[in-house]
């Protein structure tokens, strides 16, 4: 009986990181996926285009548009980088904004998915608390509110294991009694490189799916379900045992292959082996636990608390034109 490895395969949800993939395995453009990088001041922003069902079955992603900020030194608690990060973060999302068709006097709901009690799940629930809200305004004193800032209201719907209730249902309620006309997901990720981790920031307009970044895929927030625009804001936070397991065997080989041709002397086997058998490897490491692993840094209390405040600024800049990300931090209410 052939075994189901498909556990233990590399899994992320990064565009960048499943076009990088399926280019190495390609050696080839992929076409119908186009990509824009723009570097400066420690920020790499790449803009990646899949307008086919080619290009999306090749790397694995839906047909959209995905942008993503790629802060390495975010790490370092560097505020002055940080603020850089919420300015630059501000303006890709204002014109994805744009290029989607969402206009300035478009109601937003912002909808901060995932476990608050739970760190490395919790940024959804953190966005939410340090966005600028102003719908009660638009409700309750419509002719008061200053020009430059947008009806946006917001919810932390929790997960299924403290409401018993689909995070979509609860959303997709919310949406026929108040009427938005666009939804923003923020959602924690999972990435297949550690450098990655709290360290990217990725916008998509395919919507999200409650869970992905643990592989627990359910009933999505998507234009299919709920009959608006939602754009999908991701981090990662976490990474998976086998996907670190795999990169350790695969970077051996590299390394090992420069070594005066005797990478067969120094590997062994490991040299030759498929996809397959090392898949089956991996599982043999993470065999005792019966399943896999979900591994975030140790300081996941202080990255989580940046990069939510990065990502609340950046998006109160980006909805309320009043707002200039230079001068006023998130907001808390």
């Amino acid at each position: 009986m052939e075994l189901d490895l498909q556990l233990y395969s590399v899994r992320t949800d990064l565009a960048v990181e499943s076009k990088e993939m399926a280019q190495r395995l390609s050696n080839m453009p992929i076409p119908g996926v186009n990509e824009e990088v723009e570097e400066s001041d420690g920020i790499k922003i790449t803009r990646l285009a899949v307008s086919n069902d080619a290009g999306s079955q090749q790397i694995g992603r839906a047909i959209g548009n995905y942008v993503t900020l790629e802060i390495p030194g975010l790490r370092g608690g560097d505020t002055a980088l940080q603020q850089k990060v919420s300015e630059a973060f501000a303006r890709e999302f204002e014109s994805f904004m744009s290029r989607i068709g969402i206009g300035k006097n478009a109601s937003v709901l912002i909808v901060g998915l995932g476990n608050w009690n739970v760190t490395p799940d919790s940024l959804g629930p953190l966005v939410v608390e340090n966005a600028l809200i102003t719908r009660q305004f638009y409700e309750l004193m419509p002719d008061q509110v200053s020009p430059g800032y947008r009806n946006v209201s917001a919810v932390a719907p929790g997960v299924l294991g403290l409401t018993g209730i689909e995070s979509s249902e609860i959303v997709q309620g919310i949406v026929e009694r108040t009427k938005p006309d666009a939804i923003i997901a923020i959602d924690a990720l999972a990435s297949r490189s550690l450098e990655r981790v709290n360290t990217t920031i990725q916008i998509a307009d395919i919507g999200i799916h409650p869970g992905s970044g643990i592989g627990n895929k359910r009933r999505g927030l998507t234009r299919e379900v709920l009959g608006i625009p939602c754009i999908a804001i991701g981090v990662p936070t976490v990474c998976y045992a086998s996907t670190i397991v795999g990169n350790v065997l695969e970077m051996m080989r590299s390394h090992f292959g420069g070594a005066d041709g005797r990478t067969k002397e120094i590997m062994g086997l490991l040299d030759s082996i498929s996809e397959q058998e090392r898949l089956a490897l991996v599982k043999e490491v993470l065999e005792p636990l019966g399943h896999d692993l979900i591994v975030t840094p140790k300081e996941i209390d202080e990255f989580i608390e940046d990069i939510a405040n990065v990502v609340a600024t950046g998006l109160n800049a980006a909805l309320h034109d009043a707002v200039d990300p230079g001068n006023v931090g998130a907001y808390t209410h």
